[in-house]
C-alpha cells in the first residue's frame, strides 16, 4: 500500500509538468539491453585456449565464486536476470564457444559450437548477440590481427570474422530475433609509428573480405567498434573512431559507440544525434572509465544520465542498441551484472521523466533561465517512487532488497566453487 501511494504522489507531481508516468514505464518496458557475458568469468571463455587475456584488457581482482563453466555462467546470468526489471538480451563472445573439451580453432568455429547458447536462450525467451574475440590467441600475441604485416595471420582472423557472422546470422535464425555481431580489435602499437596509412589500407582490406557476403539482416546486422587506445596501443590504434566512422557510413553497417573508449573528458552522449544524421542505426556499449578505459561497473553518474537524456530526448530508442560492457572481479560478478543493469534502465527513466516537451519551448522562446531552472527542479523529482513501482510491476526486488537474493546465491552455489 505504502508503493502504491507513493506512486500515485509521484504520479500526480509529474501530471503537474505535463509527464505521464505511465507512458514512461510504458516506455521502459519496450527497452532490451544487451547484457554481457564476460562480467560473470572475467573474460574468461570456454575454449580451453589457456592464452593471456591480452590485448590491452585487464581485469583487476579475485573475488570468489567466478563461473567455471557455461553451465554456471548461464545459472549466475538466470539470477542476475532475475533482479532486473524487464526482458533483456544476452551478449556473447566468439571465446565461449562449447566444444566438448576439443580444440578448435576461431577459424573453424561453427553454430554447432554454440548450440547449448542458443538453446538456453530459447527456453528463456530471450534474444542473443554477439562478438568475434580478436585477443587471448597465440595469433594475436603482437598486438596486431587484422591489420597484421603476415598475410597468413591476416586470412586466420579475416576467417574467423566470416565464421562469425554466419554463426551471428544462424543464431537469429533459430531464435527469430535479429542478433549483432560485433567486431573490435585491439591492433595498435605502444609507441610512436612510422607508418599509419599501412595499417588502416590493411584493415580496409581485411574488413571488406569478412563483410563481403551478403547476410539477411533480419537476423544478423553487422557493427564496427572503434578505441582510442589500449595497453600496450597508447600510441596509435588504426581502428580508430575516425576510421570507423567513415567505413560503417560508406559500408552501411553499425558503428559501436563504447563509452569507455574515448578520451576521459570526452562525453559519448553528444556523438549519439551526430552519427545518427548519417547512420541509420547504432550499437552502445555502456561503460564506466575511470581515467582510462577501465571498464568499471556502470553507476548512475551525469555520464550515464546524459546518455539516457540524448537517447529518449532525441527519440532514438528504435535507432540504438544498447548494452553493457565492463567487467569487475572486484566484486560480487552477479552484483556487477544487477548493478550496471538496473542503473541504465534508470537513467532511461529519468529522461522519460523530464517535461521535455516545456523544456524544449523554452529553448525556442530563448527563455535559458527557465529552461536551466525547470532541468534543475526535476533531479529532485521523485523517481524512487515511479521506479518502484516499475520493479514491483516486473516482479522484482525494489530498491536495494535484490542484494539479499545475490548474497543467498553466493551462500547457496558460489561459495561452493574452487
Amino acid at each position: 500500500m505504502n508503493i502504491e501511494r507513493s506512486y500515485e504522489l509521484a504520479q500526480e507531481r509529474y501530471a503537474e509538468l505535463g509527464v505521464s508516468t505511465a507512458d514512461a514505464l510504458s516506455q521502459l518496458s519496450r527497452i532490451a539491453v544487451s547484457i554481457h557475458c564476460w562480467q560473470g568469468d572475467d573474460v574468461g571463455g570456454f575454449e580451453g585456449a589457456g592464452e593471456q587475456l591480452g590485448g590491452g584488457l585487464a581485469v583487476t581482482g579475485n573475488y570468489p565464486g567466478k563461473a567455471r563453466t557455461a553451465t554456471e555462467l548461464r545459472a549466475d546470468f538466470e539470477k542476475a536476470l532475475s533482479l532486473i526489471p524487464g526482458r533483456h538480451r544476452f551478449n556473447l563472445h566468439a571465446s565461449y564457444a562449447e566444444t566438448s573439451g576439443k580444440k578448435v580453432e576461431r577459424d573453424a568455429l561453427t553454430a554447432k559450437h554454440f548450440e547449448g547458447w542458443i538453446h538456453w536462450a530459447k527456453s528463456l525467451g530471450i534474444g542473443l548477440d554477439f562478438n568475434q574475440t580478436y585477443f587471448a590467441h597465440a595469433k594475436a600475441a603482437d598486438g596486431f590481427t587484422l591489420t597484421h604485416t603476415d598475410k597468413g595471420i591476416r586470412q586466420f582472423w579475416i576467417e574467423h570474422g566470416i565464421r562469425c557472422r554466419e554463426i551471428g546470422e544462424a543464431i537469429g535464425k533459430a531464435l527469430g530475433k535479429t542478433c549483432l555481431t560485433n567486431l573490435w580489435i585491439p591492433d595498435g602499437m605502444k609507441d610512436t609509428p612510422a607508418d599509419r596509412k599501412g595499417p588502416r589500407e590493411r584493415l580496409v582490406e581485411s574488413l571488406d573480405a569478412i563483410f563481403k557476403k551478403q547476410l539477411d539482416r533480419k537476423y544478423n546486422v553487422d557493427s564496427v567498434e572503434p578505441k582510442l587506445f589500449g595497453i600496450g596501443s597508447e600510441s596509435y590504434v588504426p581502428g580508430s573512431h575516425e576510421f570507423y566512422i567513415g567505413y560503417a557510413i560508406t559500408r552501411k553497417i553499425l558503428l559501436t559507440i563504447d563509452s569507455g573508449h574515448y578520451h576521459p573528458t570526452e562525453g559519448v552522449a553528444d556523438k549519439i544525434s551526430a552519427v545518427l544524421q548519417y547512420l541509420p542505426e547504432i550499437a552502445l556499449h555502456i561503460s564506466r572509465g575511470v581515467r582510462w578505459d577501465s571498464d568499471h561497473v556502470v553507476t548512475l553518474s551525469d555520464e550515464l544520465q546524459a546518455i539516457g537524456q540524448e537517447l529518449v530526448w532525441g527519440d532514438y530508442l528504435g535507432r540504438v542498441r544498447i548494452g553493457l560492457d565492463y567487467f569487475d572481479a572486484s566484486i560480487n560478478r552477479i552484483a556487477a551484472w544487477v548493478i550496471g543493469a538496473r542503473n541504465v534502465l534508470k537513467a532511461l527513466l529519468v529522461a522519460m521523466l523530464a517535461p521535455t516537451q516545456k523544456l524544449r519551448q523554452l529553448e525556442m522562446d530563448g527563455d535559458y533561465t527557465s529552461r536551466l531552472a525547470l532541468m534543475e527542479e526535476v533531479k529532485t523529482m521523485p523517481l524512487c517512487a515511479v521506479w518502484d513501482c516499475f520493479c514491483t510491476q516486473k516482479n522484482v526486488p525494489m530498491g536495494e532488497k535484490w542484494l539479499a537474493d545475490v548474497k543467498k546465491h553466493e551462500h547457496d552455489a558460489l561459495a561452493k566453487r574452487q
